[in-house]
């Protein structure tokens, strides 16, 4: 494995051809978002003379190159701080709550929480997020559903997240500790 500030690299060989895989900085959710096959440096000419096959293709170890990457000290240490960071985030919403009620603020803070669970490929976002506020998933389905009437946060069709709106940037900007 190779990193450097911008990603890491996990590379394989499949005959006479050597495949990269690389992840950028961050947590690692999914498959890699470059791959590079080219001839291996002692390929012999007629492995590498027909180009590329589909066999070579089929052989790609995406699984092992992806539990190689989650394992990156890089990847370890982008995943406890973005865990550190949307705890943090969550328990704030739970005060806004608790405080304000289902405020404006609340609901953009809780919309962006919400996307930032999703974007780590978070297993059953609504649940997590529910925890975090100290609320029920169906209260926190809720709430979700008014961040999107209210125009905060898009719709992904068919996934969790979505995108948080101009409205709700401008709103988080004049809530110096949201940063989720």
């Amino acid at each position: 494995m190779r990193a450097d500030e911008s990603g890491f690299e996990i590379e394989q060989q499949q005959g006479g051809w050597t495949v990269r895989m690389w992840w950028p900085v961050g947590t690692v959710t999914g498959g890699p978002q470059r791959i590079t096959i080219e001839p291996a440096a002692d390929a012999p000419a007629r492995d590498v003379a027909r180009g590329i096959s589909t066999t070579v293709l089929r052989r790609l170890d995406l699984a092992a190159a992806l539990n190689l990457a989650k394992m990156a000290p890089e990847a370890q240490s982008t995943l406890e701080n973005t865990a550190k960071k949307l705890s943090e985030s969550g328990e704030a919403a739970g005060l806004l709550l608790a405080n304000e009620g289902v405020s404006e603020r609340y609901l953009v803070l809780l919309a962006a929480t919400y996307k930032a669970l999703a974007d780590t490929g978070a297993v059953a976002p609504v649940r997590h997020l529910a925890r975090l506020i100290g609320r029920q998933p169906e209260t926190v389905k809720d709430h979700l559903k008014k961040t999107r009437r209210e125009g905060y946060l898009s719709t992904v069709a068919g996934k969790a997240g979505g995108e948080l709106t101009e409205k709700a940037l401008a709103i988080l900007k004049c809530m110096p500790s949201a940063e989720a």
